[in-house]
């Protein structure tokens, strides 16, 4: 059987099958992109809840695997060399799945760095700008006064989904026909900004008819679907 106990997080989230890839997750943008790329490959996985309402991220068993406190972070067992791997940073995660198993990525060179600088976009801009939006309209921001910040991570925000709509025309996905990575990097986050933070009207949703049309082809993927809700709310 596989022996996981050398890592400290296991004392905290035990493996019930330490065979199995371990994910540290909540059903965020970020966490998401994980358990939605595993379910698309149909990789063998345990997942376990870290509860932010406890404080589970600033734990010494988290932090053991990820210094950086933040969801999701992966224990492989499985890793190079047939050796466990932790590993943190969704982005990071998501090339190690694409690389370890020869999907989601495509294998020319050229494609692979355009498809890596799609992922980038994604996590220096997308991700940072439209969570921003979120939290000054949605959480503590809403409160402020001033609404320069929101109303600048508003226009940055519009600007983004306007790069992805001109870069989706004639295209199925983000490499055109080919669904990758960045597919599954970008669109939790293009989803949560309108269902979730609820600011369609703010930053012109409307007029991205391109990035509509392939937000509703992500979610109406069967691996999709069962990501967005991994790990499951308590009972």
């Amino acid at each position: 059987m596989t022996d996981l106990s050398a890592f400290p997080i296991t004392r905290k989230w035990p493996a019930t099958h330490p065979e199995r890839l371990q994910l540290y997750s909540l059903p965020t943008p970020n966490g998401v992109k994980v358990s939605i790329m595993l379910e698309e490959l149909g990789l063998p996985y345990e997942v376990h809840r870290v509860s932010f309402d406890t404080q589970d991220q600033f734990t010494p068993e988290f932090l053991s695997l990820n210094p950086n406190n933040k969801i999701p972070a992966i224990l492989d067992p499985n890793g190079p060399g047939g050796q466990p791997l932790a590993l943190w940073e969704s982005g990071a995660i998501l090339v190690y799945l694409a690389e370890k198993t020869g999907q989601f990525l495509p294998a020319d060179p050229a494609r692979r760095y355009e498809t890596l600088q799609w992922l980038m976009f994604q996590m220096g801009g997308v991700g940072p700008m439209f969570g921003q939006v979120g939290f000054f309209t949605l959480f503590g921001g809403k409160d402020f006064e001033d609404k320069r910040p929101r109303d600048r991570y508003t226009a940055e925000s519009k600007r983004l989904l306007g790069v992805l709509n001109q870069r989706l025309k004639g295209r199925d996905w983000i490499m055109g026909d080919e669904y990758t990575i960045a597919d599954i990097a970008i669109w939790p986050w293009v989803r949560n900004l309108v269902e979730k933070y609820k600011v369609g009207d703010l930053v012109g949703y409307s007029e991205f008819t391109e990035v509509q049309r392939v937000l509703a082809n992500f979610a109406a993927r069967p691996a999709v679907q069962k990501g967005l809700i991994v790990p499951a709310a308590p009972n």
